[in-house]
């Protein structure tokens, strides 16, 4: 019985954590929409973890924080 309310809340949650189209991870990342070209080079040149749906670029908010800490991290590390 746990295991299906677990089942009912998964979708809703997966649906909140996608950003789908640059835009809207131009606007998460970097606070404005007018940054997408900056995603597709960071996709393309520094393995920024998005996917596709279809021709959609997309990409999970807990991915790219978890991504954003790696960044932070190799460079802190980097410097000490």
């Amino acid at each position: 019985m746990e295991s299906t309310t677990a089942l009912q809340h998964t979708p809703t949650e997966l649906a909140d954590d996608i950003l789908r189209g640059a835009d809207e991870i131009a606007e998460f990342i970097f606070g404005q929409r007018g940054s997408r070209r900056k995603v597709y080079y960071l996709a393309e040149c520094s393995r920024l973890p998005v996917f596709r749906l279809g021709t959609v670029l997309c990409a999970r908010k807990s991915v790219l924080l978890k991504w954003i800490s790696g960044q932070e991290s190799r460079v802190v590390g980097s410097i000490g």
